[in-house]
């Protein structure tokens, strides 16, 4: 899953895709063939940063920046699109325009996300965070941060399904980085076979996040390596979709893994 946010202030790509308050469709069109060519089969769209300490926007700020995207995409490229979007009017209007995959950071928990989710029949992704961007690294605290994750998500699931979601159209994000500590990302890395216990396919959103800079001190434009570890780490662990930025680099990682994995040994 290639990431495309059109927000002035995602934590990685912010402002890279405005001109003007509005998206630059030619650069974003370019930018998402070429994702599509290096590997990605799904691209995320954003409207609204969730990064730590993130402001909320508007719902017409929301439609305004990711429906011409959208209507965009969706004439250009031979990809999932994907709506990362916690607001039910951006939901419907996505869809109509496009959109194959809602994909929630809040898990469809906003008044009438879950209803618009269930009405409009796209595959979704529940993810966990622990409070809201704007406070979720305020000293976020577990008893045991796999146990406490695994439950929300089992409780998202079921009143998905009881909404009217087939369980199989149903994926789930552990939400790495939204209310968590490194320990508590390390953790629920190396114990995410377990989540893809339940059932799901499980995705991972570790690009460049934040978690790199405290293993390595790099900043934003120098976590490439670390992504690339975290990718391989996710994908042995049971992750099956990555979303990333850097997706030619990750489609190489990813086609290695594979090679070995398909090795015969006597």
């Amino acid at each position: 899953m290639g990431v495309l946010n059109i927000t002035p202030d995602s934590f990685s790509d912010g402002g890279r895709w405005l001109v003007d308050g509005r998206a630059d469709l030619d650069a974003l069109c370019r930018e998402a063939v070429a994702m599509v060519d290096a590997g990605a089969s799904i691209l995320d769209i954003g409207g609204e940063s969730t990064r730590p300490g993130a402001t909320p926007v508007s719902e017409q700020q929301e439609l305004d920046r990711v429906l011409p995207v959208f209507e965009a995409l969706s004439r250009e490229c031979d990809a999932v699109l994907s709506l990362d979007s916690s607001t039910p009017a951006v939901m419907r209007a996505a869809a109509s325009a496009g959109a194959g995959l809602l994909n929630d950071v809040r898990a469809f928990a906003r008044d009438g996300a879950l209803e618009a989710a269930a009405e409009l029949g796209l595959p979704l992704c529940l993810m966990h965070m622990q409070g809201q961007p704007n406070t979720m690294q305020q000293a976020p605290q577990y008893q045991d941060v796999l146990t406490e994750v695994q439950g929300f998500l089992e409780l998202r699931v079921s009143a998905c399904v009881s909404a009217g979601v087939p369980r199989s159209q149903i994926v789930i994000d552990p939400g790495f980085g939204f209310g968590k500590t490194l320990e508590h990302n390390l953790s629920l890395l190396a114990r995410l076979d377990l989540l893809a216990g339940m059932g799901f396919p499980v995705m991972a959103g570790l690009s460049r996040k934040s978690l790199i800079a405290k293993l390595t001190g790099r900043e934003i434009d120098d976590r490439l390596p670390g992504s690339l570890a975290l990718a391989m780490l996710a994908a042995q662990n049971g992750a099956s979709i990555l979303r990333v930025h850097d997706v030619a680099e990750t489609a190489d990682v990813l086609r290695i893994l594979e090679a070995v994995r398909n090795v015969h040994t006597p």
